[in-house]
């Protein structure tokens, strides 16, 4: 199945599509530091099935605008950039799917406008209620280290690490938070030393690739981020505070949408409430041995999974 290329307006932003197939909507939204490529898998496997399956490289992202504003990249921002996406495309509703950050961006959308989403997918990033203080506040640090999303709040700081060597960064990150490396207790750590470290650590040699990523794909990746710099997706970081302060009115509130959560059983990430805050949770799958990158690691399982949600929804496909 041939996956097309074209560029939208969406949210006031020109927007890159990879897109095949037709039928029902289902929107893929991926994470950082990624792009539609991510789901390239996925995007054949919805189609062969029946569906109309669009990956968009997010705001900041890949051939999509990069607005300067940090303030341009908050969750409100980024949920109404699938929203409108939905009308562009000429529909009224979609299933919306994320992974890393793009699953906040799915949850959210699912959440804010239940009337445009009738589903969600989340991988990797379970959804979160608003917490009681700014999130960071709360997130870890210590005299000698501190949590990789503070050290990611500095303008600049963390764009001059990543952009040195574009394919060497993501290489060391998809490798180090993938399931091979974290099983073996030497993958991506969340904690950053204060001196004289960065995100990823340069010290030892570059990693060998697992079966699931090929040096073609780690080529691509490369590729985008030393054309465009990382500054797009670390602003998502950048706006955590300021969803907290935005979301204020929906503390509390659950996804009332049917759900799918899907997450690696060697990931960072817990699901354990999730049931709790969304009470059409269909279903929640653990897979074993995978690490984050969910879609990529394990492409047969993901596509199965989201195809059995899909079907739930009672979709038939055209």
């Amino acid at each position: 199945m041939e996956i097309n290329h074209r560029t939208v307006e969406t949210n006031g932003i020109r927007m890159h599509l990879a897109e095949a197939g037709a039928g029902p909507l289902v929107l893929l939204c991926h994470g950082f530091p990624e792009s539609w490529y991510s789901w390239r898998h996925q995007l054949t496997a919805l189609a062969q099935a029946g569906y109309h399956a669009v990956a968009p490289d997010m705001r900041g992202y890949g051939q999509t605008d990069r607005p300067e504003a940090i303030d341009k990249y908050s969750l409100l921002h980024l949920v109404g950039d699938v929203v409108d996406l939905v009308d562009v495309l000429g529909e009224s509703t979609a299933v919306v799917t994320g992974h890393d950050w793009g699953a906040p961006v799915a949850w959210h959308a699912a959440l804010l406008r239940p009337d445009v989403f009738r589903g969600v997918i989340g991988l990797s990033v379970p959804y979160r209620p608003r917490g009681a203080v700014r999130p960071t506040t709360v997130m870890p640090q210590t005299p000698d280290a501190l949590f990789y999303q503070l050290y990611f709040q500095e303008p600049g700081v963390a764009e001059a690490e990543l952009e040195r060597d574009p394919r060497d960064a993501m290489a060391r990150i998809l490798v180090g938070a993938g399931g091979d490396s974290m099983h073996g207790g030497v993958g991506l750590s969340p904690m950053v030393p204060r001196h004289g470290g960065g995100f990823v650590d340069r010290s030892s040699p570059q990693p060998a690739l697992p079966p699931w990523l090929t040096e073609a794909d780690l080529a691509f990746y490369a590729a985008e981020f030393a054309r465009t710099g990382f500054r797009g997706g670390l602003n998502w970081y950048r706006n955590i505070d300021r969803n907290w302060e935005l979301l204020a009115a929906f503390k509390g509130a659950k996804v009332t949408v049917p759900a799918l959560f899907v997450a690696g059983d060697r990931d960072l990430v817990t699901a354990s409430t999730l049931g709790t805050v969304v009470p059409h949770l269909r279903k929640s799958i653990m897979l074993p041995g995978c690490g984050h990158w969910t879609q990529q690691e394990r492409p047969a399982e993901v596509n199965a999974a989201m195809l059995d949600f899909l079907k739930t929804l009672g979709d038939a496909p055209r």
